[in-house]
């Protein structure tokens, strides 16, 4: 184990090699180039393959394959990049097969500009593509889970056999922190797995695709996704709470927009000013059951959703509620951060 000083971009792209990735396929674009750049350098040293792609469609169907031939495969990528890589994604999902896809979402919508937004969480959590599928989503809100949650994310893509997304922004992935790292690669990068097509010299062939033209049978391939989702949904919800027990009201924030909250709760407590705090970790599946409880035993007066967009994640909050709690929202976007001030301001005349 050591520390060292480095990006929320270098961190993500040492988490994923010592998750076992070994391939990586990508194409260049700000605030991400750092995690392109490491990978370029460090994971064919590591026995793995890096290509930097003609394009964003060719990367994610490159991931497409090399997750098909049963290796740990991932692509990177900011916001128009991820758009399109979206039918890639949905055939990936379509096919059940484990990738994992990195956002550093950037400011929009179209090119925009570099600056640290969160308005993809639609098209994160939402899909994206075309079809009734999800990614699992995860977001971490600092350098060192940026590292850490690679190892997760991996692992949940071969659980479930389903893409996994790590949904960070341009100030995550600029900033430094430092960061402790294991030198212990995954050795479940190693293990067969029974579904991949590699060769099938002495067993039957196995058959990865998303197309389904026999009446019926894309319905019932559709509802045995939709089964596994709701296991996921059942199993895999996380969020970070602080102060929940006596908060009267409830900031909600995730990634980089949570460090913000977090200071401003504790400005807040110490004049008095009842809050908490509720950190969705995985945005999908969406931690609702905390939600659900606090309305019903707790009751706070409020819950303040705040976002680098304009109202993206307080859609999930509403739904979850049920019109059981109040609902209020402050979000900037355009490369705009809802600052501590703005936050405690926004508490106070609550």
């Amino acid at each position: 184990m050591k520390k060292v000083l480095i990006s929320g971009n270098e961190a993500i792209a040492e988490g994923a090699i010592q998750a076992g990735c070994t391939f990586y396929a990508g194409y260049p674009i700000t605030p991400q180039n750092e995690l392109i750049a490491y990978m370029s350098s460090h994971l064919q040293d590591k026995g793995g393959v890096f290509i930097q792609a003609e394009s964003e469609i060719a990367a994610i169907n490159m991931v497409y394959g090399a997750s098909a031939a049963g290796v740990r495969a991932m692509t990177s990528s900011s916001s128009p990049g991820i758009s399109l890589k979206q039918e890639g994604i949905s055939y990936i999902a379509g096919a059940e097969l484990p990738a994992v896809i990195v956002n550093i979402m950037r400011a929009g919508p179209g090119l925009g500009n570099i600056w640290p937004a969160q308005s993809d969480y639609f098209q994160a959590t939402r899909g994206g593509g075309n079809g009734d599928y999800h990614c699992i989503v995860l977001a971490p809100a600092s350098v060192q889970e940026s590292f850490d949650f690679m190892r997760v994310a991996f692992d949940l893509a071969d659980k479930y056999r389903n893409p996994a997304m790590i949904l960070g922004d341009g100030m995550l992935g600029q900033m430094m922190e430092p960061v402790k790292i294991s030198n212990t690669r995954n050795k479940i990068s190693k293990i067969k797995k029974s579904w991949a097509l590699t060769g099938c010299k002495g067993r039957k062939p196995n058959i990865i695709k998303s197309f389904y033209m026999r009446e019926g049978d894309l319905e019932r391939f559709n509802l045995t996704l939709q089964k596994k989702y709701n296991q996921i949904q059942e199993k895999e919800q996380r969020f970070e709470g602080l102060f929940l027990d006596d908060a009267e009201v409830i900031l909600v924030a995730y990634g980089s927009m949570a460090r913000i909250a977090k200071s401003a709760v504790k400005f807040l407590r110490s004049k008095g000013k009842k809050s908490g705090l509720i950190r969705p970790i995985t945005l999908w599946p969406f931690p609702k059951d905390i939600f659900k409880r606090l309305a019903i035993s707790h009751k706070p007066l409020a819950f303040l959703v705040i976002e680098m967009s304009y109202g993206q994640m307080v859609e999930d909050v509403r739904l979850v509620l049920e019109g059981k709690a109040r609902v209020e929202f402050l979000g900037r976007s355009g490369g705009g951060i809802p600052t501590e001030d703005e936050i405690i301001k926004k508490v106070m005349r609550l």
